[in-house]
């Protein structure tokens, strides 16, 4: 089985966002050929994997109905990742937001990019994340901008990473992020996105496809059929996620196996995209253990092999590079490299992502329009 390499420049996250930008008529590229629309709405449901989705006709008849293409959502397929290639339009590798928990180069701790938390001074996240997102790029051509989400993430330093330049909407209900998509989409020119979380939740403690996530599926479902009815004339609506999903049923703890402690400084990413910092001169001894102790479950790369098989995009940005991991290790299958002492949330999961298989990379585009 080989990884499956996201289609950069083609069919990922990041040529959605530019192809939105030229829907709405600005100069950039429409590698999806979206056609024009006066106003765009994204429904990001986190963990709306495609393969998920096709599995479950049942709950969500709606979405199930439209037609629509199948797009990447790129390495690792993670909520920080993929969001910051929504927010940017750009693979990882020149975003930089490259997992879940990364190594602060020379400094010899991890920061956590989704929670912003750090054993170590924390970056701001306009430092850790340089480049101008999307959002700021349509408000400067006049597009009104618009994120409609829980309230309890305006503040959030991730946000700040990720969605400089949006019109904050603070809704924590359904029936509120109905309305605040209404509101944001009475601008003539504009582009909202609502977020959805609680799906990926579901996946995360009982697993996909058990009857709470069936329920949040069934939910979903409900929520995109009102939100289509939202749309004034001219506008389209394109239902997408940030990555798939998988079901574990076998856990190696990287905390409990000595081979996998054996010269490791740092262990980062997440269960199903880790990547493994090694301690000075450790690097080739710690990738052949690795690579032995997870034959036939996982992909195990070094950083240099990852990086020239795209996995992170066509190029890294040089400054990027000590971000990443001197060792990859990708699970293929239904396995997670877990850590149970430090993090024993994240270790107790059933539903896991981050790897190159097409559960967790394939992610629906759906189109409802106006036009």
């Amino acid at each position: 089985m080989n990884p499956l390499i996201p289609a950069y420049g083609v069919a990922s996250l990041a040529d959605l966002s530019s192809s939105l930008l030229a829907a709405l008529g600005m100069e950039e590229d429409n590698p999806l050929g979206l056609a024009p629309a006066g106003r765009v709405l994204v429904f990001l449901v986190d963990g709306l994997g495609a393969e998920l989705l096709r599995a479950h006709p049942e709950s969500a008849p709606f979405l199930s109905a439209h037609s629509g293409r199948v797009l990447t959502a790129g390495f690792p397929a993670t909520t920080v990742t993929s969001l910051s290639t929504l927010g940017t339009g750009l693979p990882p590798g020149e975003h930089g937001m490259l997992g879940y928990q990364l190594a602060v180069p020379g400094a010899g701790y991890l920061l956590n990019c989704l929670r912003w938390t750090a054993t170590g001074p924390l970056i701001p996240p306009d430092e850790w994340q340089p480049t101008p997102t999307v959002y700021e790029r349509a408000a400067a051509a006049g597009i009104t901008v618009g994120y409609v989400a829980p309230s309890a993430f305006e503040p959030t330093a991730f946000n700040r990473a990720v969605y400089r330049g949006v019109r904050f909407v603070g809704a924590d209900g359904v029936d509120d992020r109905i309305e605040g998509v209404r509101r944001a989409l009475a601008e003539p020119r504009s582009h909202v996105t609502v977020y959805y979380g609680d799906l990926d939740s579901a996946g995360h403690l009982h697993g996909w496809g058990s009857p709470r996530w069936l329920e949040r599926l069934a939910q979903v479902d409900r929520m995109a059929e009102r939100l289509a009815d939202t749309l004034p004339p001219g506008s389209a609506m394109y239902v997408t996620a940030d990555h798939g999903m998988v079901n574990v049923t076998e856990r190696i703890d990287a905390n409990a196996v000595p081979a996998l402690r054996e010269g490791v400084a740092l262990l980062g990413g997440d269960s199903r995209a880790r990547h493994v910092y090694a301690a000075p001169g450790a690097a080739e001894a710690v990738l052949a253990a690795w690579r032995d102790t997870l034959a036939a479950k996982a992909w195990v790369a070094s950083r240099e092999e990852a990086v020239e098989s795209g996995w992170f995009g066509p190029r890294v940005r040089p400054e990027w590079l000590p971000r990443i991991g001197d060792v990859l290790a990708l699970p293929y299958t239904d396995c997670a490299v877990v850590a149970s002492v430090t993090e024993p949330l994240e270790a107790s999961f059933t539903g896991c992502h981050g790897s190159l298989t097409p559960a967790e990379q394939y992610v629906p585009l759906l189109e409802v329009s106006t036009r």
